[in-house]
């Protein structure tokens, strides 16, 4: 009987992976567990093999750099043990047999929050819960760094490098305490600061932190398929997975490194509307077209809905999404999908409170409205303002910016700017196709033609945008 109950939960769990899959699970833990021959005798095997931690270890030091940190595959190892199967102590044993395998992939790949949790508590810590902020915190930590790590290792980071982007490190701190900060206890208080450390959450509150905040279960598939390389080559349906980074344009090869590091593009990318996560294009940086407003209004005017983050000169990162092409008018404009957002010292994104429509506004060379970009708040008190005397901004919340509820996003109320990247998200829109890159010359080449042969130089040539929209991904 206990065989039969045994054979019947494996069964179902092997039945929610299509048939590749089932094939590409068994050729990971044949390989895990060391067993290869023929189909029926590895069948008639596989009920016997199990595969250690040492066998996962191995696994990732056979390669020269390891696909995933050493603490991450230890943490997998905990969560197939936790697994118990009717009939047997496997608690005790310190291998993984092919039912567990099979059910903890089934569990963390196409389970519900109330089936992957027991795993993922046991992966927090091996003894299960209740388990203190402070352990939750070092497994997202642990988990951010992993799927950065191995995202690099396979070369998945879709045009985006650890070279051209912002060191990662301080941004797995910021991700990981933005995803703790979640956490709420069942009178639906949310602790902060030290105290959120040293709380005590159980199981309940863990699964329902679980299926509220999607990017853990997300990092977990990431971590899985691309770390122990199994369903990786099989499209996922998900498109958290597919888009939790945009294809990166317009920065290969210019020797810029972003603003942006990758965990905070991950996360700001998850908040846009989800027709525009699958690709960014760097429209202006600071570095590149130099600091100047009318060569930002140049660069960022009628090119469709985009990112800007601005540095200032304390160190402090943050910056705004405008769900609308930005035009030069002295009225607001965009729409209650715009926000606010800060990336350093604390990583957060602030939507629209409904108080106004103040989303975004932009006005040059009027002498009677304010000139400058600015989002939120209102004239003289936006919730973060770039002046058209370009260098200076501010950014004011007494105590919060009524548009989108932010606190002050700058180090100081009245800052100096240190450097600005704007990235258009998404497609562009017809008409920023191509209007905005022919020059006189390419729409009439007889002119250009006439013009050499009167031997006259070609001024505009030098001045001209490095067109990049066919760029590799790589």
């Amino acid at each position: 009987k206990m065989g039969n109950a045994e054979s019947n939960a494996y069964q179902n769990h092997l039945s929610r992976f299509l048939p590749e899959e089932q094939s590409d699970i068994d050729g990971l833990f044949d390989t895990l567990s060391g067993s290869s021959g023929s189909a029926g005798a590895k069948n008639a095997k596989a009920a016997k093999k199990t595969v250690t931690l040492a066998a996962l270890q191995a696994r990732e030091s056979a390669h020269t750099r390891e696909p995933l940190p050493g603490p991450m595959t230890a943490r997998l190892y905990n969560g197939m043990k936790s697994i118990d199967l009717p009939g047997k102590s496997c608690g005790l044993s310190e291998q993984i047999a092919k039912e567990q395998f099979v059910i903890f992939m089934s569990n963390l790949l196409k389970g519900n929050a109330d089936e992957k949790i027991s795993i993922i508590m046991r992966m927090i810590a091996k003894t299960g819960g209740p388990l203190k902020g402070k352990q939750i915190q070092e497994f997202i930590e642990d988990l951010i760094t992993s799927v950065v790590h191995v995202l690099s290792y396979r070369k998945e980071l879709k045009g985006w490098s650890l070279e051209n982007t912002r060191d990662s490190s301080s941004g797995v701190k910021a991700l990981a305490s933005e995803l703790l900060s979640e956490l709420k206890l069942p009178d639906g208080t949310k602790p902060v600061g030290s105290q959120l450390l040293e709380t005590n959450f159980d199981q309940s509150v863990i699964e329902d932190w679980v299926y509220r905040v999607p990017q853990i279960s997300v990092f977990l598939s990431v971590v899985i398929r691309q770390g122990l390389h199994v369903l990786h080559s099989l499209p996922d349906q998900t498109n958290d997975i597919l888009n939790l980074l945009p294809h990166c344009k317009g920065i290969k090869g210019r020797g810029v490194v972003s603003l942006f590091d990758i965990p905070a593009i991950i996360y700001i990318n998850s908040h846009l509307p989800a027709e525009m996560q699958h690709k960014w294009q760097l429209l202006f940086s600071s570095r590149l077209h130099g600091e100047s407003f009318s060569q930002l209004c140049a660069h960022i005017v009628n090119k469709g809905p985009c990112v800007v983050i601005i540095r200032d000169s304390d160190g402090f990162l943050f910056g705004g999404f405008a769900s609308h092409s930005w035009e030069v008018k002295p009225q607001f404009q965009g729409d209650n999908r715009c926000f606010l957002f800060s990336v350093s010292p604390t990583l957060a994104v602030y939507t629209y409170t409904g108080y106004n429509d103040h989303y975004m506004y932009l006005n040059h060379g009027q002498q009677t409205m304010p000139n400058g970009l600015g989002m939120g708040g209102q004239h003289g008190y936006f919730g973060l303002w770039i002046d058209s005397d370009y260098g200076k901004g501010h950014s004011k919340a007494k105590p919060r910016c009524t548009t989108y509820n932010s606190p002050q996003l700058s180090a100081k109320e009245d800052f100096t700017l240190d450097a600005m990247e704007v990235w258009a998200v998404g497609d562009a829109p017809e008409s920023a196709g191509r209007k905005g890159k022919k020059s006189i010359l390419d729409v009439d080449p007889q002119a250009q033609a006439l013009l050499e042969m009167a031997g006259k130089s070609r001024q505009s040539e030098g001045l001209r945008e490095p067109v990049q929209e066919d760029e590799g991904d790589d």
